[in-house]
């Protein structure tokens, strides 16, 4: 979007950083604000890597943005593009920084910065986006949050016993401030980062802003005279699911999961017009994907006595926890062995692993025991275990599964409860701990799984059939009668909720927009 020089249309910018489940459910929102709202110029700010958004995007005509920083900054990735220089990854992590709040202030610049913001100008950012908070003060418009998962981190114990010593007035200016406006349940539920060094400084040197919101910049005192509202925090997840205590800030509104439109999770365009045409009612086929990968959909199909059980663990290969892709492999090996059960195995394109089952099937000399049928598609040990490198919508395809087992991802997670079928979850990081135990409680899940019983690091056989063992143990009491209960009865009640137009209301209603 080209923003001209005296705009006519209030903007609306939704800025999101981090992996798919992180981005992807804030574009939604974008999509159906612009959607609801034509009056609005709306733009995406997010990484260059989501590029395959753009095209949905444009056909909604919201803006795609690409900031080049990376969703995810492993420890076995390197800064310098010449190869000549190897940086300690806590430097890497800082000039990533640099460059990516430097690029954000440019995008951000190029829309804002051109004369006075108009009333209805705005921007949503989720958790990985707080340098957002800081653009938005800078150019004085609406900041608003969103994020499909609770905030994924807290402040430290001793945060609050600080906070008071270094900055007395501030903290007497939040802990009086009334509950509609911005007080310190907002700061110690998500907002304390922006009151750390990191952020500090930042906004000091190179915003020559003061170094914490709420304070003037040139005394350093609380704006005692300015009190504005609590902002809008928006959760994408059910209510259903998840409790709402009384001590969350008097602005935050949960909205039901964001599930994502259908056509955005196909990687083939082929198999997204085949499930658009038929979901229309104006075609009828066996064939539910496209020939290319019609060897999924009998896979799925295959009449056996149970249907298969879903792998899946998006980007934690590329994070750097999947060290021993053949190890993980042997261990699916050794249940298919123990148990009766199929797998489906989606490989979000991890090289690694993928190379391991490529040489699986190629050291072998029977086409029966493992295929390959095209470069996405592979079969292994007889039928039992099907790879996919590609994506399609869990939607479409938890349906067809008899339990899923993940790595606790807020839109996995949400995508197995909407289908009804029992979870495994094996947490790695952030939320995905309080998405496996929520699932555990709320009786959809065994207890989650450690980090060695899905993925050992070491090829011994003996660890590798204890991991086994164990994991054949858990999908057994995934599969159990009374979880199977759970899960189909939490299906039916979330099932009614449209979290992506309440959000769009929420917004609306901050806006002070009617129609």
């Amino acid at each position: 979007m080209e923003v001209e020089s005296e705009r006519t249309k209030p903007v609306a910018v939704f800025m999101a950083f981090g992996t798919k489940g992180d981005v992807y459910p804030i574009a939604a929102i974008a999509v159906a604000f612009a959607c609801d709202q034509r009056q609005y110029d709306v733009v995406l700010i997010t990484h260059s890597a989501h590029e395959n958004l753009r095209c949905h995007l444009a056909e909604k005509h919201v803006s795609y943005r690409p900031i080049s920083s990376p969703p995810v900054l492993s420890i076995h990735q390197k800064h310098d593009p010449t190869g000549s220089v190897e940086f300690p990854f806590s430097l890497q992590k800082r000039m990533f920084s640099i460059e990516h709040r430097q690029e954000c202030y440019l995008v951000v610049e190029s829309i804002f910065g051109s004369g006075p913001s108009m009333e209805g100008d705005f921007i949503v950012i989720n958790f990985f986006a707080l340098e957002g908070w800081s653009f938005a003060e800078l150019f004085r418009v609406r900041c608003m949050v969103a994020a499909p998962y609770v905030v994924p981190y807290s402040a430290p114990s001793s945060f609050e016993r600080h906070f008071k010593k270094e900055l007395p007035l501030l903290y007497k200016y939040l802990k009086e401030a009334d509950i509609s406006k911005v007080c310190w349940k907002d700061v110690i539920h998500w907002m304390w980062p922006l009151f750390t060094e990191y952020w500090g400084s930042w906004r000091c040197d190179n915003l020559n802003m003061s170094p914490c919101p709420f304070t003037d910049p040139v005394t350093g005192l609380p704006t005692w005279h300015d009190r504005p509202p609590s902002p809008l925090l928006l959760y994408g997840f059910s209510k259903e699911v998840v409790e709402c205590p009384g001590y969350w800030p008097s602005k935050v509104r949960v909205c039901g999961f964001w599930f994502l439109p259908n056509e955005w999770q196909f990687s083939c365009k082929q198999c997204c017009e085949i499930s658009r045409i038929v979901s229309s009612g104006h075609l009828y086929t066996k064939d539910e994907l496209c020939s290319a990968h019609v060897h999924l959909d009998y896979f799925l199909k295959t009449p056996m006595p149970m249907p298969p059980v879903f792998i899946g663990l998006s980007s934690i290969g590329s994070m750097g926890f999947l060290k021993n892709p053949q190890a993980f492999l042997r261990l699916l090996q050794t249940v298919m062995e123990i148990t009766g059960y199929r797998f489906i195995l989606f490989t979000a394109g991890y090289m690694p692993l993928d190379t391991a089952i490529r040489a699986i099937v190629a050291e072998s000399s029977s086409y029966v025991m493992h295929k390959q049928f095209n470069d996405e598609c592979l079969s292994l040990f007889n039928d039992r275990l099907f790879c996919f490198s590609g994506t399609i919508p869990y939607k479409w395809l938890f349906t067809r599964c008899a339990a899923a087992i993940h790595h606790g991802g807020s839109g996995t997670t949400a995508a197995a409860l909407l289908a009804g079928i029992p979870q495994v979850v094996c947490p790695f990081l952030l939320d995905q701990f309080y998405w496996a135990e929520r699932m555990f409680w709320l009786g959809v899940a065994p207890e989650p799984l450690k980090r060695s019983h899905l993925l050992p690091e070491e090829s011994d056989e003996k660890i590798i059939q204890g991991a086994a063992n164990l994991l054949s143990r858990v999908i057994h009491d995934a599969l159990s009668p009374k979880i199977r209960e759970h899960a189909v009865e939490i299906s039916k009640r979330i099932s009614l909720e449209d979290g992506v137009s309440n959000a769009v209301k929420y917004i609306k209603e901050e806006i002070g927009c009617s129609s």
